[in-house]
């Protein structure tokens, strides 16, 4: 008999747990490989879980709306389509889940030394990863395979194109089965005890938080109790930027289809500021930093039901003033709309939210984790400022914006996140409106 456990995906970084919203099948179904088996929820994405292997689905361990902690069973399929065994119901006076029936792997002749594996994002069902072996297919040609299936999932006969392609012959596959994951941690709940008892007054209304506000706080709490929190503010001229922006945003809608705003000027300034800073593009495991190599741009979007998501730019480093415009109209549409997937929501290395949208002047955002800090940026508002001329000091009207940076102190100490701070806002300053470039 053999048994396939179903795992709660792990949708991000900082995902500990997620929500179930709907199963599409249930027990005693006949599932093919890539079938739609359950919606998940989480505070930052919902996504459809499809199935790795084909077979028939023989228990479903948790219900709709149940929350389940990252790397739990939470469906088992028998590949060997025996729908009439039995397997062992979660425990009443525990409330967990007992151990599924043993797995017996089927020997393989061992004709690859090197073991093929998921990696990333990237789920290979058992049955590709026994014709890998079998076929001495290397992890890196694996994973360079293009998948036919569901959200571009390798499939057996990707990888029997992918064999002819390379010369090699078809063999006949064995289906193994794999180990079962180790026991996954309890559930992390995300509700907080209040310190002070609070008790309604007549006539106040009551509202329950829906279940992201609830999952939003706790990720909120966590960040503070994570990172200790520190915030500079620096006031930059960005009339350039205006001057430049107000000239060419007809041009520009017309030749490239979307709008420009002030945010990816912005945006261009600050992955020039992070190069020049690379420790603030970093992470912390324990007490090691990670510097990160790529910079992967979060930029938090609002949502009509007044929450916020994160999606990032991947890369950002390696796009132009209109390709990161592009790509951040493309992300926020997506968000809008609830089409983004895991990717575009996980990975980020730093990230801006825009304080100016809503005509607020200067805020202290919390740290998206595990990043090290994040960017405010203000309104724009016509100033008086103090201008140095050949002819003497001089009173101007200019377009001024604060820009708040909150870091962790952990690993930022405070001269490290003002000069980086102070670097960001002369790139800013030094936008020349003619050519649409920095000056320095």
């Amino acid at each position: 008999m053999a048994n396939f456990d179903i795992i709660m995906p792990k949708m991000g970084e900082s995902i500990e747990e997620a929500t179930i919203t709907n199963w599409f099948v249930k027990e005693g179904d006949k599932i093919e490989e890539d079938d739609v088996l359950l919606e998940i929820a989480t505070d930052k994405v919902d996504s459809e879980i499809p199935s790795p292997v084909e077979g028939i689905l023989k228990k479903i361990f948790f219900k709709q709306d149940e929350v389940v902690a990252v790397g739990t069973v939470i469906a088992v399929i028998d590949m060997d389509g025996d729908a009439s065994a039995s397997v062992e119901e979660k425990t009443e006076d525990t409330g967990e889940i007992s151990e599924p029936d043993p797995v017996i792997e089927t020997p393989v002749p061992e004709l690859n030394t090197e073991k093929v594996s998921s990696s990333g994002d990237r789920f290979y069902s058992p049955l590709v990863r026994t014709i890998a072996k079998e076929e001495k297919i290397t992890q890196a040609e694996l994973d360079s395979i293009q998948g036919s299936g569901l959200n571009g999932r390798v499939q057996k006969k990707d990888v029997m194109l992918f064999l002819e392609n390379r010369g090699g012959a078809k063999t006949e596959v064995h289906q193994v089965e794999v180990e079962s994951p180790a026991p996954a941690p309890a559930p992390v709940s995300t509700r907080e005890t209040p310190a002070v008892k609070v008790v309604a007054d007549s006539g106040d209304e009551v509202i329950e938080m829906s279940r992201l506000r609830k999952l939003i706080a706790g990720h909120m709490i966590k960040s503070k109790q994570t990172s200790a929190h520190v915030t500079n503010m620096i006031e930059v001229d960005v009339t350039g930027v205006v001057t430049w922006r107000n000239r060419v945003k007809d041009e520009f809608l017309k030749k490239e289809g979307v709008k420009i705003t002030f945010l990816p000027v912005f945006l261009n300034a600050t992955v020039k500021a992070l190069k020049d800073f690379p420790q603030i593009n970093a992470s912390v495991d324990g007490d090691n930093i990670i510097i990160k190599k790529k910079i992967n741009l979060g930029i938090a979007v609002s949502l009509p039901d007044n929450y916020l998501i994160v999606p990032n730019i991947k890369n950002a480093d390696s796009l132009n003033l209109t390709g990161l415009t592009k790509k951040m109209n493309e992300l926020a549409v997506a968000a809008r709309s609830n089409k983004l997937n895991p990717d575009d929501i996980s990975g980020g290395t730093f990230t801006v939210t825009n304080f100016g949208t809503f005509k607020n002047d200067i805020g202290t955002p919390i740290i998206n984790q595990p990043e090290v800090a994040i960017l405010a940026v203000g309104a724009i508002k016509k100033k008086p400022a103090v201008l140095e001329t050949e002819q003497g000091d001089v009173i101007a009207i200019r377009q001024k914006m604060w820009l708040s940076l909150t870091y962790d102190h952990r690993i930022i100490d405070g001269a490290l996140g003002g000069a980086f701070l102070k670097r960001l806002g002369d790139y800013i300053e030094s936008f020349d409106p003619e050519s649409g470039n920095f000056k320095i």
